[in-house]
């Protein structure tokens, strides 16, 4: 029996060794912590085409420093940023992990528990996979880097291994790529934005996408430091206000926001230490051609509006049928500090002006609600809403401009119209449809009001490109991409975008109109001529739409083929205010004009494909209805969604005047004057009515939002605004 258990024993016993040698085998040497022949690979980002963006060479930006040359704040900000208790633990900071446990189960917040021992071998001898077989590894190694070497030992080699981002790797490599100066010159401001680096160094880096985190993290480090007692609460103070005096990185990189953005991706999709010095090989969606053309068309035209007090511009380019991205420009100069260049505006929240109305035009169409040749009517109105003050919009140009056609309120982008069909949407459902199309920024309705139809509400360049990729392809959204491939050093495929048809937000007859009424150059002849810059050479099926908020801080145009669409934004990146932008004369329009046409030059015509279900027919000019017989009115030709046809124009109608102005009647005219008339009566969804054959009024009419009902076309409403 005693044989038996000996057997049995022995059987486990092996089976546990033989788990052990799998689980250990071709385990690296702590020791190999100090090989210099130890060095990462370098990695290489292509554009579409196979041309060099950036090539990272971390092995030649790599110079080893002592500690003890060090000045003391490098290593008390690493310390307090990396790992507090570095000097009193032996490898494993069990507190840290059970905090950074706790914060992950009780805060959902994503906390770190590794030491620096544990970071130090972890990139230096492992690879970044999350298995229980590398968690091991990684605790075997750190036990024995604790045993071969000091503390001070595993502080240098982590200060000269752990990477910085971008070819930095080490604090000497660092110091001279963000500061020109050695390490031992740093001071405690700089070091402390060094130590936050570590923690994710493209994330945080200051010349990233996000520089602002960049001081944000820096910040945190020099409160740690306080809180650890290594400075005073004033150093900290004094040194988060102190001006860090960043180093151009140089202009040795090809499309820099753009790769950049992609480098954030790829740290998101594998890990820092693989994108840094794993050797890939990316290939992206970037014609470096154009981006090239692109960026030269932002400075060379920003340059000519500086008189406007513009001093940036951003653009760009992507493929609407699939989403990817063929240049990024996130400034005018990524280089140029003086304007926070490095910052990338396409990733921005800024706000859009009108550019966002076709969103509110398209919701209305699709949910029958107006049809192209509905009349609005663009006559003095407020908005009355409960614990506000009325909110009474203007057009651009200042005035009013009567009956108006869906039609030509959208091509000249009147503003009173926009409101009246975003109370037709409701709010809620008009925030609802952006998110579905992509637009990320926006989210509780309660923050918004009717202004979000003329620019009220920030949204992103990328997220917009998204948006309105819906309306080149006839209702079917794409979002917007970066990468095509990557590779490891080997050759091995790691990733490979797959094409996949996105979701439908709109209906292919709704998208049609609204690209029919955008490409109209004589629906926008009105407000912008018959010759902007929105009509692009050899191009008529281009289109394009423009915003400027009101505050005169944001200016746009976007514009779209099937297969190219153009964003393009000028404006300040502290948000001062232009002096003056006549949209679609200056600002983002010669731009994108450049942009568009440069993109264009060697595509034919490509029209947007008219669906079976649309219904082409004559309608009254004025009115929009259809005639009553032939030759009853001067009339245009409109397109229709099926169940949209307008009735037959009657104009004539009973309504109140006021005698004393010949004016409509409003709630000021005294009983005494009023007096019931029959006259030319145009009625439109909201129920405000307009007497053609009196005097323009003068006195806003007041709508209240929460009366009016929204009834599909055929229907009347259920109650009419005050008068």
């Amino acid at each position: 029996m005693l044989g038996r258990f000996k057997i049995i024993f022995l059987i486990l016993a092996l089976i546990g060794l033989g788990g052990l040698y799998l689980l250990l085998r071709e385990l690296p040497s702590p020791t190999k912590l100090t090989d210099p022949d130890f060095f990462p690979s370098s990695t290489l980002i292509y554009d579409r085409n196979g041309k060099l963006l950036y090539e990272i060479y971390a092995d030649k930006n790599r110079f080893p420093v002592k500690l003890s040359d060090l000045p003391d704040h490098v290593k008390w900000a690493t310390i307090a940023a990396e790992d507090k208790n570095f000097y009193r633990h032996h490898g494993f900071d069990f507190g840290g992990i059970f905090r950074a446990a706790g914060n992950i189960l009780l805060h959902r917040a994503l906390q770190g528990g590794s030491t620096i021992t544990q970071q130090l071998v972890k990139n230096a001898l492992l690879t970044p996979e999350r298995t229980i077989q590398r968690k091991i590894r990684e605790a075997v190694l750190t036990v024995g880097a604790e045993f071969f070497y000091s503390k001070d030992q595993i502080l240098e080699m982590y200060l000269n291994q752990t990477p910085y981002g971008g070819t930095a790797w080490g604090i000497e490599a660092a110091a001279q790529t963000y500061f020109g100066k050695t390490a031992a010159d740093l001071d405690l401001a700089q070091s402390a934005l060094l130590a936050g680096l570590t923690v994710s160094p493209t994330r945080y880096s200051p010349f990233g996408a996000h520089p602002e985190l960049a001081r944000e993290r820096q910040k945190r480090v020099l409160d740690q430091m306080a809180e650890s007692g290594y400075i005073s609460r004033q150093e900290a103070e004094q040194a988060g206000q102190m001006e860090l005096n960043l180093v151009s990185p140089g202009n040795t990189i090809a499309a820099p926001h753009f790769v950049f953005f992609v480098k954030e991706l790829l740290a998101e999709q594998f890990s820092q230490r693989i994108v840094e010095q794993g050797g890939l090989k990316v290939t992206t969606t970037l014609d470096l051609d154009l981006q090239n053309f692109a960026q030269e068309t932002v400075a060379t035209e920003v340059a000519k509006l500086s008189k406007l007090k513009i001093s940036n511009g951003a653009a760009l380019v992507t493929n609407p049928k699939t989403g990817e991205i063929l240049a990024m420009v996130g400034s005018k100069d990524y280089f140029d500090q003086s304007i926070d260049g490095n910052v990338n505006v396409t990733l921005r929240p800024r706000q859009p002006g009108s550019s966002i109305k076709p969103i509110n035009y398209a919701l209305a169409l699709e949910n029958k609600l107006i049809n192209p040749a509905t009349v609005i009517n663009d006559i003095p109105t407020c908005f009355a809403v409960a614990g506000q003050k009325l909110y009474c919009p203007v057009n651009y140009d200042g005035q009013f401009h009567g009956p108006v056609q869906a039609r030509f309120a959208l091509g000249n982008s009147f503003n009173i119209p926009a409101v009246k069909v975003l109370t037709l949407n409701g709010l809620d459902n008009f925030i609802a449809k952006c998110r579905e199309m992509g637009i990320t920024t926006f989210t509780d309705p309660a923050n918004y009001g009717l202004s979000l139809t003329l620019g009220g509400g920030e949204i992103i360049m990328l997220d917009f490109a998204t948006a309105f990729s819906a309306f080149p392809n006839l209702g079917i959204r794409q979002d917007v991409w970066a990468i095509k491939s990557v590779t490891d050093q080997n050759g091995q495929l790691l990733y490979q975008k797959e094409s996949a048809d996105g979701p439908r937000v709109l209906s292919i007859e709704t998208a049609y109109i609204i690209n029919h009424i955008l490409l109209d150059n004589n629906a926008r002849t009105q407000a912008f001529g018959p010759s902007s810059w929105l009509v692009v050479k050899n191009h008529p099926e281009v289109s394009v739409k423009t915003g400027t908020t009101n505050d005169l801080r944001d200016n746009w145009t976007i514009g779209w083929t099937p297969s190219r669409l153009v964003s393009v934004w000028v404006g300040n990146n502290d948000n001062t205010p232009m002096s003056y932008v006549a949209s679609g004369v200056t600002g983002a329009s010669p731009i994108w004009n450049k942009i568009i046409t440069e993109a264009l030059k060697d595509q034919k015509e490509e029209w947007p494909l008219r669906p079976d279900a649309i219904i082409g027919t004559g309608v009254c000019s004025l009115s929009g209805q259809m005639p009553q017989s032939e030759g009853s009115c001067p009339t245009r030709f409109e397109y229709f969604l099926p169940g949209t046809l307008p009735s037959p124009e009657n104009l004539t109608g009973q309504i109140e005047i006021d005698k004393t102005t010949n004016q409509q009647a409003t709630e000021k005219t005294l009983p005494e004057n009023r007096e019931l008339q029959e006259h030319q009566v145009i009625t439109d969804p909201l129920g405000t009515r307009l007497c053609l054959d009196c005097a323009f009024p003068t006195e806003p009419v007041i709508i209240n939002p929460n009366t009016v009902f929204a009834a599909p076309l055929g229907r009347q409403p259920a109650a009419s605004p005050s008068p």
